[in-house]
């Protein structure tokens, strides 16, 4: 069942409930109204007896009622119209039990009829014990019953008629967004562009809806997009050392005689090229993974610093590493892949460095400071530097696929943070890693 049909027939069964407990409550107020009414003419005319019983023949009229007075025994001492006496009303005619009303059923020469009774002691005063009832033929008030039951029917089916109606046409124009979001999924569903848009407008929930969908829309036409790119550069970046694996192990495996010189030189291109892809790779699959992150851990960022710094001093022993100063800081993060990101920054440092070189690393307030003494960065490169296989000119000719800064980026927004690149004053390149949100102070560095 549709969402449009549950509503109509939730709407068509509240509207149905109250107009069935209003008609039943009309019905049954009338019915009382009706009965209270035909008490009060009864009881004025069983006053009438009862102020001269003796004068009441039985021929009197007292305006379509039928009046009966009857001794202690049953006896009918006057009537209009007389119904054998039952128990109850024997019981009021010897003064053992209070007057009261009711509705029965009498036989007469035409058949049954309904009367409505009241039957009230004799007053004493004017004479022995007995009863005095009164009836009054139900036709009339059964009909008018009848005729407001019919009506209070044909209300009720008319309100749920309506209700329901209106209840299909209230959720038809309540649900057109959602009908509007469905068309838009199933269409992106089968082309697989979520490049479509649907309509907004109204500040209720489903203009809401649409919003976020519209919103949902757009980061995955941006993630498909970017996805599209990293695809292509991958391919891009993995295809030139690949051929150039490749025509070396043709010219190893071929039928042209090398000098030893020259076979040394081919197994060194190799073993290069093969380094540089398996950086290439291991660049690609932090990445990639990089929404694939484990459970966050405390840790101590400036021990992570302080090892990272001696893994660059081995790495790059013709350059000088200064640490002014690392302040213990605690980060809630991902310790393995800040590690990498300050290792890519220090590389890179070091690698800029040359030999001879210096590179300062400093931690303060939570933020890594990482400045060399190379060349910096050219104006036109700066705002590019940390975007995916982004090489400079310069950079070029050095190894690398440009993957080392976009790392640092992606794990320090996954923790919140920022980095920034720019020129140091009297030269060199200065990357500021900011982690405000997730690092505080802490306790002091191990030695």
């Amino acid at each position: 069942m549709t969402l449009r049909a549950r509503l109509t027939l939730v709407a068509a069964g509240v509207v149905a409930v109250v107009v069935a407990l209003a008609c039943a409550t009309t019905y049954f107020v009338m019915r009382h109204e009706l009965g209270v009414q035909l008490d009060s003419s009864l009881k004025k005319e069983v006053e009438a007896v009862q102020a001269n019983p003796g004068a009441y023949t039985g021929s009197e009229d007292f305006g379509g009622s039928l009046v009966e007075v009857i001794d202690a025994a049953g006896h009918v001492q006057a009537a209009s119209y007389h119904v054998e006496p039952d128990a109850r009303v024997l019981a009021v005619a010897a003064g053992t039990r209070p007057g009261f009303s009711r509705n029965i059923t009498a036989r007469s020469a035409v058949g049954e009829i309904h009367l409505r009774e009241l039957v009230a002691p004799q007053p004493v005063l004017f004479g022995p014990p007995g009863a005095i009832i009164a009836y009054k033929d139900l036709q009339e008030t059964n009909r008018a019953l009848e005729r407001l039951r019919f009506i209070l029917t044909l209300v009720s089916l008319g309100g749920i008629a309506a209700a329901a109606v209106a209840g299909a046409l209230v959720s038809g124009a309540a649900l057109a967004p959602v009908r509007r979001l469905t068309a838009a999924a199933e269409r992106i569903a089968e082309t697989g562009e979520p490049s479509e848009r649907v309509p907004e407008g109204g500040h209720d929930e489903l203009a809401r809806l649409g919003a976020s969908f519209n919103t949902m829309l757009a980061s995955l036409e941006e993630s498909l997009e970017t996805q599209r790119r990293f695809v292509a550069d991958a391919s891009h970046e993995l295809r030139t050392p690949l051929t150039s694996l490749q025509t070396n192990i043709d010219v190893l495996r071929g039928d042209i005689e090398l000098e030893p010189e020259q076979r040394r030189q081919l197994l060194d291109d190799l073993h290069r090229e093969s380094q540089e892809m398996r950086g290439l790779i291991a660049g690609l699959l932090e990445l990639a993974q990089g929404g694939a992150q484990t459970e966050k851990e405390e840790f101590q960022l400036d021990e992570v610093v302080e090892e990272v710094v001696e893994r660059a001093r081995t790495r790059f022993p013709d350059v000088s590493w200064q640490t002014d100063g690392l302040e213990p800081t605690v980060v809630d993060g991902y310790r393995d892949r800040m590690e990498r990101a300050v290792w890519n920054l220090l590389e890179n440092a070091g690698k800029w460095s040359g030999e001879g070189g210096s590179v300062e690393v400093s931690l303060a307030g939570g933020e890594l400071r990482v400045r060399d003494h190379g060349p910096g960065f050219a104006d036109e490169d700066r705002p590019l530097v940390f975007d995916r296989f982004y090489r400079s000119a310069a950079a070029r000719s050095m190894p690398g696929a440009g993957l080392g800064l976009a790392i640092v980026r992606e794990v320090v927004e996954a923790h919140g943070g920022t980095v920034d690149a720019e020129n140091a004053r009297g030269g060199g390149a200065l990357v500021r890693l900011s982690l405000d949100g997730a690092a505080r102070p802490g306790a002091g560095a191990k030695s």
